[in-house]
This record gives C-alpha cells, structure tokens and sequence, in this order.
C-alpha cells in the first residue's frame, strides 16, 4: 500500500513544490512508483513536471468537486519513469469555496486517494498550497506523515508554531495516523552567520524530528523545473541531486 506524505507549511517560498518534485525524482530512481498531487491553484507542481495546463481537461479540481470523477481518470504520466501526476488548475481556488459547504469536506482528498491509487503507487506525495485553509487540511487528513520545508531563517522559524498546532488538532480530530516526518532544512546558506545559527537553532530546539538532508541553495534547482524533470535527471551528477538522493534515503528508512 503507498505511504502517503503531505509536504506542507503555510508560509510561501519555503520549497514545498522543490521538494515534492525532486524527492519524487529520486525515489523513482529506487524503481518506486510515485504520484505527485497537486493541491496548489498554482499549479507549479503540475508544470514543473513538464505538464502543459493548456492540454489539462480534468484536475483535482474535478475531482473533489465531482464524487463521479475519479483520480485515476485525471492522472498524468510524465516523461520521468516512474513519476505520474495528478494536476492541478486555478480552478482549484474555487472549489476550496465550494468545500467549503460541504459536509465531511475535510475528507474529500482521503476519500479520492482510492483502493486503486494505494495500490498502484508506492508513494503518493501532496503538494499543500501556502495557507492553512481547507485544501492543505486535506492533505494533511489523507496523509501518513507530513515533510515541513522550513527556510534557514528567522521568520520561517517562528512561523512554524501554527502549522504544529494544526497538525496536532488533525491529529486529535480527524487523522490519529499523520505524523511528522520531519522538518527538512531548505535554501541553507552554509556561509553566512544567520543561516548557521538557524540551522542549529532547529536542530536543537524543535520537539520534532529534523532531516539531516540539508538542502541548499542552487541555480540549478532553480532551472530544472523549466525542464520539466527533476534535478536527478536535469543535472544528476550535481550536489543539489545528491542531496534528494539523501532525502530519498532518509524518507524509506522512515517507512
């Protein structure tokens, strides 16, 4: 059965879709069947695996709106192996409305992850947009675990405290099973002074686990999604690859 892992936090900018995108670069590189799905109106997640929104008939969008349509019928193939996604559109900011009124709508994502895609993938990862309104609870209530990209920065520290209190409540609520997986160290600045006592700061003053992934700033994270592919496949010989590379390990060591 997949294991299923949310990769959320409401502050923007953090590298939640960095993540998603190459951690499943690299645990398709294991032979492991990864689906991507994208809970962003942004749909960054969509296009940075090389998805054309111009050729997008249904979207996860369709999906939680329209109990008859199921996930499978809008899944992707992308043109890494291994590596399918289920898009997202802007249609997805308003559906978020229309959940709104809907009864058990907290569980609309769990309800669509299916016997099908449980079975069909080893990992499905969840793309959370930035904001802790009703789709990332989504994520978070069909999740397994959860990975919280978190900046090596003053800010991005401090607002950590609301995304835990949520979790938490999900936890005690609605979904006794997430846990955190960790908090994954992203765009580090091992040079300067700010982002060496951050980094220090999270390892030894969060009640939650870090990875010791660090991933680190890097043109070429930045590129590969105008590619389409991962950086385990856009530049695979760079650090920033072996970083997911570490990551990936980390994550099945983790189950």
């Amino acid at each position: 059965m997949a294991i299923v892992i949310a990769i959320a936090n409401q502050k923007g900018g953090v590298g939640k879709t960095t993540t998603a995108i190459n951690l499943a670069g690299a645990l398709a590189e294991h032979s492991l069947r990864v689906l991507c799905v994208d809970m962003d109106a942004q749909a960054n997640l969509t296009v940075g695996l090389g998805i054309n929104l111009t050729t997008v008939e249904n979207s996860m969008a369709n999906v939680l709106g329209d109990p008859r349509i199921r996930l499978r019928e809008i899944v992707i193939s992308t043109e890494t192996p291994n590596i399918d996604v289920a898009p997202a559109t802007l249609d997805l900011a308003s559906t978020e409305v229309d959940l709104l009124s809907t009864i058990g709508r907290e569980y609309a994502l769990a309800e669509a992850i299916d016997d099908w895609a449980r079975g069909h993938y080893d990992y499905i990862l969840i793309d959370c947009p930035p904001t802790l309104g009703l789709l990332t609870i989504n994520g978070l209530v069909a999740a397994n675990g959860v990975i919280i990209p978190v900046q090596t920065q003053y800010y991005a520290l401090k607002g950590l405290a609301a995304l835990v209190k949520v979790i938490t409540t999900i936890r005690s609520k609605l979904n006794k099973d997430l846990r955190v997986m960790g908090l994954l160290p992203t765009f580090h600045d091992p040079r300067t002074v700010l982002g060496r006592e951050m980094l220090e700061e999270m390892r030894e003053h969060t009640e939650n686990h870090v990875f010791q992934t660090i991933i680190r700033n890097a043109v070429k994270l930045g590129e590969a999604p105008l590619t389409g592919r991962p950086i385990t496949e856009y530049a695979s010989g760079s650090d920033a690859a072996n970083n997911f590379r570490e990551l990936a390990k980390e994550v099945i060591a983790l189950g």
